[in-house]
């Protein structure tokens, strides 16, 4: 199942098209995909033996984030080896987390305003959660996915890395800085959820690449670590981390800047594609 959110309405992508949930589940669901996510294992009975109507065509561009307002935003700092080691730091013995605030989430297709400073990207796969959940172990925490999607962890890397210690979160959720989509993926659709290609490009140009097998720490060890502290809730995200090639460890250095066009893949789960353009009426915090 593939479930999206077309012009602020939670729908099924079918094929080339997209059914309206609200239309076709007679009123017993509604077009809130955040409701959805709240009665998540209701939804999935119904959604897997509806007759569906005929799927009506879209344009990506109408694409809204597929979980709108999460309530809570995890993320994954250093979780793939040669992203540690270009970092300049050994690979973690644990997870290292931070958030980005829930404000910054937008669809997959924003242009994304860009702030003073240096706009860097970071493709990330993101795990949807389905259902409230406290310290589940690993072995039963695909149990409590609903899905999978595309996420950047765009970050301005002059505020992130300010102050000792540094602004993790703040740098990294200006408004637009959690692109996420086209899609939430149910893990049956997948070959292989544990093992998924990943591809980040730069104006045509392949800047990362990896593989999610890569990862140190799996999404079942991520939510085993997170939840043993956090009760989870419908409609989290977690950012799981990014492959090496980032902007801020090229030699030279390389940021995002008006005009460019970031596209982000994932095997299965489909493409973000963002493009930026100068805030002039940004200013740097005057802390920072």
């Amino acid at each position: 199942m593939r479930l999206a959110t077309l012009a602020d309405r939670a729908v099924l992508l079918v094929g080339d098209g997209a059914v309206d949930i609200a239309t076709a589940s007679h009123g017993r669901f509604g077009s809130d995909p955040m409701q959805l996510l709240a009665e998540w294992d209701e939804f999935v009975a119904w959604a897997g033996q509806a007759e569906l109507p005929a799927a009506t065509p879209y344009r990506e561009t109408d694409l809204n984030a597929p979980v709108p307002r999460p309530r809570q935003v995890f993320a994954v700092a250093l979780n793939y080896r040669p992203h540690a080691a270009e970092a300049g730091y050994v690979a973690p013995e644990i997870p290292l987390l931070f958030t980005k605030f829930p404000s910054c989430i937008t669809g997959p297709h924003a242009e994304v305003e860009l702030p003073d400073g240096n706009v860097d990207w970071e493709l990330e796969m993101v795990a949807v959660i389905g259902r409230a959940c406290h310290r589940v172990p690993a072995a039963e925490a695909w149990e409590v996915v609903a899905g999978l999607t595309v996420g950047q962890d765009l970050s301005e890397r002059r505020l992130q890395l300010t102050g000792k210690p540094a602004q993790f979160s703040l740098g990294k959720s200006y408004p637009g800085f959690g692109p996420t989509g086209p899609a939430l993926v149910t893990p049956d659709e997948l070959a292989d959820r544990d093992d998924l290609a990943i591809e980040c490009l730069l104006n045509g140009e392949s800047v990362q690449g990896a593989r999610t097998s890569e990862m140190i720490f799996s999404v079942p060890r991520l939510i085993e670590f997170i939840s043993a502290v956090c009760p989870l809730h419908p409609g989290d995200l977690i950012f799981t981390g990014t492959p090496s090639g980032v902007g801020n460890r090229r030699v030279p250095q390389r940021f995002l800047g008006p005009d460019d066009i970031l596209v982000s893949r994932i095997e299965g789960l489909g493409e973000l594609r963002q493009t930026f353009r100068s805030d002039p009426e940004a200013l740097r915090p005057a802390s920072a």
